[in-house]
C-alpha cells in the first residue's frame, strides 16, 4: 500500500512541473520582448475621433452667463419609476447627434462639420467662430463624448460592453475593465474590430510583444469590439462538452474506468490479505 500511495504522490508531483513548464509560461505572460527597465518612445495619440451618430456634449460658458445661455441646449428633466414625484426626477444634458454626413447644426453658427476632429479641435472650432462672429468674444467651450463605450468579448472573466470616461483608453485597460483574458485567452491573437470612415477594419494584436504599442489598435476608439479567441485547449473543451456526452465513446469510457476501479480495489484487498 505504501509503495501505491507513493506512486501516486510521484505522478501529481510530475503534472504540476508540467503544468510550470516555461512553454506554459510563454502562453501568458505579457511583453516578453522586454528585460529589465526599458523606455519607449510614445504614439502621438490623437484621442477619440468625433464620427456620424456620436453624441457629444458641448457647453458654452462666458464671464455673463446670460450671454452664454442662447448657445447651450437645454437640460431635460425625466422620471425614474411611476410616480412623478420631485424625488424621482433626474435631469441630463441633451447632447448633439452627429447626421451621417458629420455634421451638428450648432445654434447661432449653423451647421459644422465635426466628423474627423478630436474634441479639443472642436472646442477651438466654436469659440473662433463664435468670436469671428461677434456673438461671444470671450466664450470657453467644453466637449464630451456622451456615447463612448467598448465591447470586450471571448476570453475575458467578465465579457461586457464598458462606458469609458476621459478621452483615451489602451487596449490594456480595456482588458483591465473585463478582469484580465482568462488562462484560456490567447494572448497572441487579440482581435480589435472597428468601424470607422463606412468601412470595417479588424487589428490583431499580440500582448506578448511590446509592437502592440505601435499598433493603431493600442488605443481604442468608441464603439470598438475586442475580442480575445480561445485557444485550442478551450475549443477542444467545448467540443467535448457538446458531443462527448452524447456519443456512446462516453458511456464505453464510464464502463472501462468502473471495471479499472473494481478491479485496483480488488486487487488491494487480496494483496491485504495475503500479506497478513
Amino acid at each position: 500500500m505504501k509503495k501505491i500511495l507513493r506512486f501516486l504522490c510521484a505522478a501529481t508531483l510530475l503534472l504540476g512541473l508540467h503544468s510550470c513548464s516555461p512553454e506554459t509560461y510563454k502562453k501568458i505572460n505579457y511583453l516578453q520582448d522586454v528585460s529589465g527597465d526599458t523606455t519607449m518612445s510614445m504614439k502621438e495619440n490623437r484621442g477619440i475621433i468625433i464620427q456620424p451618430q456620436d453624441q457629444l456634449s458641448i457647453i458654452v460658458t462666458s464671464r455673463d452667463p446670460r450671454m452664454a445661455t442662447p448657445f447651450n441646449l437645454s437640460v431635460s428633466t425625466f422620471y425614474t419609476g411611476s410616480e412623478l414625484s420631485a424625488s424621482g426626477a433626474s435631469q441630463r444634458i441633451t447632447g448633439y447627434v452627429v447626421s451621417n454626413e458629420g455634421d451638428i447644426n450648432f445654434p447661432s453658427l449653423g451647421d459644422l462639420h465635426v466628423s474627423g476632429l478630436n474634441r479639443w479641435q472642436l472646442q477651438d472650432l466654436i469659440r473662433d467662430r463664435l468670436a469671428d462672429s461677434g456673438l461671444l468674444k470671450d466664450a470657453v467651450v467644453t466637449v464630451e463624448f456622451l456615447n463612448f463605450k467598448i465591447s470586450v468579448l471571448g476570453e475575458v472573466a467578465s465579457p461586457g460592453t464598458y462606458s469609458v470616461t476621459g478621452d483615451k483608453i489602451t487596449i490594456l485597460q480595456a482588458l483591465a475593465l473585463a478582469r484580465d483574458l482568462t488562462i484560456y485567452g490567447r494572448r497572441d491573437n487579440v482581435q480589435v474590430i472597428r468601424e470607422q470612415n463606412g468601412k470595417r477594419q479588424i487589428y490583431t494584436l499580440d500582448l506578448t510583444n511590446t509592437g502592440i504599442f505601435d499598433s493603431p489598435a493600442y488605443y481604442l476608439q468608441q464603439n470598438d469590439v475586442v475580442y480575445v479567441t480561445p485557444s485550442t485547449v478551450r475549443a477542444g473543451q467545448g467540443e467535448i462538452n457538446e458531443n462527448y456526452f452524447k456519443s456512446g465513446s462516453f458511456w464505453i469510457s464510464l464502463a472501462s474506468i468502473s471495471m479499472t476501479t473494481v478491479n485496483f480495489i480488488i486487487a488491494l484487498t487480496n494483496r491485504a490479505k495475503s500479506n497478513k
